[in-house]
């Protein structure tokens, strides 16, 4: 095989059309100046000294030595067009305006490829040849006016060239500053101003005022003085096009309508940021009758950061001067919520990747020791004569323990790395919690589960899997239990999880047991919910946290009332 032999670069067409546009402008130009076609013997020097820099654009030395020879060529042409056609004239500058464009195609050039020193050079080298040309040639029928119009006119396109020149090397620097600085430094930068922003509110603000169901309830209190409201709640947007139950009020559980893509009042008012009434409930569960409904958005700036919805069971409740009262007060508190959604947000992240991060430590660290431990015990039992059967037995309680660290730690791995999926909710993320765990402590796992389509807000399901989880460990490591139960209902803004064993109950359970307990009490109270610890019949212990009130336990009320009126 041949070697290949490399190929030269071809001139680029944009740079061969530049300078025959160039050219040809110049060559009009000298001939509107001149009258004379002698005179463009010159712009065919001109064309001829850029070849070689056309041809090899990339070469360190004719490149530089043809652009050079251009401004040469240039410089000489613009002093004897100047002399031509300024003859029987009094000024002599204005030839020289004829060719002295096309210094534009040199400097361009050296602007494009970087090398802004040899554009400054080329701009000495014409400056130098104009004066020593215009100063041997005779310019303009009274040399010394035409002597100054022709030094005024080629200072001008200096001047011109030189600022075209210092602009292309001030933007070549502003550019790297932004491709090379901002990319690597200003994104962290803009975190840390950000962060430390984020940290002097949540020192100088009380926890209540970051939390957006403590917010929405106020709002809704608030509200409540100014108009009359039978049922209202706050919304926030979830994933999937939907709404969560931040908040609500009312003698009735309201089923509220979530969708944003359905016909209502709530999905006009999301969309249009302005506040909607109707005279039909918002509400899937509303059993009839007059029914006024105000719908309205909380703008933060431009984005739309939750609704109000407010519901009357009378007609013509919201007159226009009720919304401007009830708007008054929805506009400064869509600024709080929003503040503290993502406030809430960022918490949720800074909870989910430390709990990535330890997860991450404790399988490459604590995990991979203790595995190695129980391999050399395995080693040592292997090597044990059958005269040491008491060291034998030490080791294999040895190599047991281990094992069951090994156990725990696994557990510990996948309760840090369990997460509800955005797409699987709630009710999925605790079965195959309970599955796995009650698999690795031989328990046989009953589940019940009924979510609807509806999401509580991130925040909360994340809580109540945490909840579930610690009861689901606690009822493996210390209840001795052979069959669990776990029950899931969610129906947004309600929400119950019940967690079961046949064990031996709490009465005799360990401090760690009893400090579980503790946590999950606090993590029901962050999130308004209530913690319910109750022996089970006819043995073990009932777990449950629960949010809001059911809405069959609504139903059966309703009716156990309706009975004892017949």
């Amino acid at each position: 095989m041949s070697a290949s032999t490399p190929t030269r670069p071809r001139p680029h067409p944009l740079a061969v059309t530049a300078r025959v546009v160039m050219l040809a402008l110049v060559a009009v130009l000298t001939l509107i100046a001149t009258r004379e076609v002698d005179q463009l013997w010159w712009i065919a020097l001109l064309a001829l000294a850029g070849v070689p820099a056309l041809l090899a654009p990339t070469d360190r030395l004719l490149g530089p030595l043809s652009r050079a020879a251009e401004v040469v060529v240039l410089g000489l042409a613009a002093s004897q067009v100047a002399a031509v056609a300024t003859i029987g004239g009094p000024i002599g500058g204005l030839g020289a305006s004829a060719v002295l464009p096309y210094l534009a195609v040199p400097v361009t050039v050296t602007a494009l490829r970087r090398q802004f020193r040899e554009g400054a050079t080329l701009l000495a080298v014409t400056a130098a040849t104009l004066l020593l040309s215009g100063a041997l040639t005779e310019v303009g029928g009274e040399r010394q006016l035409g002597q100054l119009g022709y030094l005024a006119v080629c200072a001008q396109w200096l001047l011109l060239a030189g600022l075209g020149l210092y602009a292309a090397s001030t933007l070549h620097r502003v550019m790297a500053v932004r491709t090379e600085v901002k990319p690597q430094h200003q994104p962290y930068a803009e975190a840390t101003r950000l962060l430390t922003q984020l940290r002097g509110v949540a020192r100088q603000l009380p926890g209540a005022t970051l939390d957006p169901g403590g917010i929405s309830e106020h709002l809704l209190e608030e509200l409540r003085t100014v108009t009359r409201a039978d049922r209202a709640a706050v919304l926030s947007a979830s994933g999937g096009g939907r709404l969560v139950v931040l908040a609500q009020v009312g003698v009735d559980r309201v089923d509220w309508e979530t969708t944003l893509d359905a016909d209502s009042a709530i999905a006009d008012a999301w969309a249009s940021q302005q506040p909607q009434t109707a005279n039909r409930s918002q509400a899937r569960s509303h059993r009839g009758g007059d029914v006024s409904a105000l719908i309205v958005p909380l703008v933060a700036g431009v984005r739309t950061v939750g609704l109000v919805a407010l519901e009357a069971d009378v007609a013509q409740a919201y007159p226009a001067p009720v919304v401007a009262k009830v708007t008054a007060l929805t506009r400064p508190a869509a600024l709080r919520l929003e503040a503290a959604l993502l406030f809430d947000e960022v918490r949720s992240l800074a909870t989910n990747e430390e709990r990535q991060r330890l997860a991450r430590e404790i399988h490459d660290g604590v995990a991979q020791e203790l595995v190695m431990v129980g391999y050399g015990i395995d080693n040592a039992l292997a090597t044990v004569h059958d005269d040491t059967e008491e060291t034998a037995e030490s080791l294999r309680t040895l190599r047991q323990e281990v094992t069951r660290v090994i156990t725990e730690l696994r557990l510990s791995l996948f309760e840090l790395r369990s997460e509800v999926d955005r797409h699987g909710g709630l009710a999925a993320a605790i079965a195959e919690y309970a599955r796995t765990v009650g698999a690795s402590g031989g328990l046989r796992v009953h589940l019940s589960l009924d979510e609807s389509t509806a999401r509580l807000p991130a925040a909360t399901e994340a809580e109540l899997l945490r909840i579930a989880q610690e009861a689901v460990t606690n009822a493996r490591k210390h209840a001795g239990a052979s069959n669990l139960w776990v029950t899931c209902e969610v129906d947004p803004p309600y929400a119950q999880i019940e967690v079961s064993d046949d064990g031996q109950g709490i009465a005799d359970q360990r401090p760690d047991g009893r400090y579980g307990l503790a946590i999950m009490a606090e993590r029901a109270e962050r999130i308004r919910g209530r913690l319910e610890i109750r022996p089970r019949q006819p043995s073990g212990t009932t777990v449950a946290v629960v949010l809001g009130t059911s809405p069959r336990r609504d139903n059966v009320r309703g009716s156990a009332t309706a009975g004892e009126g017949k």
